[in-house]
């Protein structure tokens, strides 16, 4: 194998313990905007030299489904647009050659806005999401389009509802943080050791 897989995240908090540790990786920043200019960026630049042969997403997203779980890390199955007025494909994540389904999966909706409404959330749900957060669909989008593997991993922070504020995510990502790497360790020790 030539290439490499690209480690991703959103925010760096998220990011924070994989920082520690000394595990390369990319933040693209928080958006659907910022997530396809970044991803987009980073795989052409490593077309040349050493080609990312996989994408592999980490990071938070808020439980809209009742049986979602804040201890669980998820495996994304696809993706959906929720803030979008016109139809968008859902996009499926297959499982790569190669690679295995290694958590429980869930269907993520994305969309540029923190969710914090009860009705925003239960409209949301009703896309069949478990999960939503602000740049999945984008990074699918992008590796669909360039033709690269995409594995994508999301632990709940919260319940998207009018409890939540952006100030208790805040609060909680450095602990989802310690999370995902004790998940990556676990499950993709691969990630860890480039």
């Amino acid at each position: 194998m030539t290439g490499s897989s690209l480690l991703v995240f959103a925010h760096d908090d998220e990011a924070a313990a994989f920082a520690e540790a000394g595990v390369p990786h990319l933040v693209t920043g928080v958006g659907k905007i910022n997530a396809t200019l970044e991803l987009t960026r980073a795989l052409l630049a490593a077309a040349g030299a050493r080609p990312i042969d996989a994408v592999v997403v980490l990071g938070t997203a808020g439980a809209i489904a009742d049986a979602a779980r804040l201890d669980t890390v998820y495996q994304i199955e696809s993706a959906v647009q929720h803030d979008y007025s016109l139809p968008s494909p859902r996009l499926e994540l297959p499982v790569p050659l190669g690679a295995e389904l290694v958590a429980e999966t869930a269907v993520i909706a994305t969309g540029d806005v923190f969710v914090q409404d009860d009705a925003q959330r239960v409209a949301i749900a009703a896309s069949g999401a478990a999960l939503v957060d602000m740049e999945s669909y984008a990074y699918a989008a992008v590796c669909a389009r360039l033709g690269v593997p995409l594995r994508i991993f999301k632990t709940p922070s919260d319940f998207a509802d009018s409890s939540t504020t952006q100030g208790e995510w805040d609060g909680i990502v450095m602990t989802k943080s310690e999370q995902l790497l004790a998940f990556a360790r676990d499950r993709l020790p691969e990630l860890l050791d480039g």
